[in-house]
């Protein structure tokens, strides 16, 4: 199964994407991941990725399609994709069908997280991270435990993004209302499109998606 986690910064797109990582042996495609690990592959398109991102220019559609591409064809994901971060526009939505098209594979379901900005904002501005694993917690649904240690590796070093206050998240916000919203009606229009509310206790939201997922 093949799906794309929709969903405004902060809706839970990563922490629900890890659940369905862990229980149904998916494999996260994130942008940013496979530009880093690219970066340092030694790869022809990780020689590409390593001189756009040292001129301090953004990489083409066509770089990370070419990413996708490579982990599409190396397999190692039983349960299938769970495409994060991309696409974000319609050309990249229509890029990413043709990929999967090409592969031999679909697209098996969109899943949009519906959270209100008011939501949002509360949300966001509680959160902080594990410093060593990534794991998200949230001063008000699930605050870092109380004997100071992460619940999955055991870090004891926590962080909160520089970005994560309540200005730069409305500007964050009304970047994605412009170039990623509409991506809403195009797979509804495909028939790929279900909602699930995204607020609530994590197992809350992610017995909903597996609902929407079947």
């Amino acid at each position: 199964m093949n799906i794309i986690l929709l969903g405004p910064p902060g809706a839970g797109k990563g922490t629900q994407a890890r659940i369905l990582v862990e229980e149904r042996q998916m494999m996260q495609l994130s942008t940013g991941d496979m530009l880093r690990e690219a970066r340092t592959s030694g790869t022809e398109m990780g020689k590409r990725v390593a001189e756009v991102m040292d001129r301090g220019e953004l990489v083409t559609d066509e770089i990370v399609i070419g990413l996708i591409r490579e982990k599409l064809e190396a397999g190692g994901a039983p349960g299938g994709f769970i495409f994060d971060g991309f696409p974000r526009t319609l050309a990249q939505a229509d890029a990413l069908g043709k990929l999967l098209e090409e592969e031999g594979q679909k697209l098996d379901a969109v899943v949009e997280m519906q959270v209100d900005d008011e939501a949002l904002v509360k949300r966001i501005t509680a959160r902080s991270t594990c410093a060593n694993c990534g794991e998200v917690y949230n001063d008000i649904s699930k605050p870092i435990p109380a004997d100071g240690k992460c619940t999955v590796c055991g870090g004891t070093e926590f962080k909160r993004r520089a970005d994560d206050n309540e200005d730069s998240l409305k500007t964050r916000l009304m970047a994605y209302y412009k170039q990623t919203s509409p991506l809403i009606g195009y797979y509804y229009a495909k028939g790929n499109l279900t909602t699930v509310d995204g607020l609530g206790e994590i197992d809350e939201v992610k017995a909903r998606i597996a609902g929407a997922l079947g």
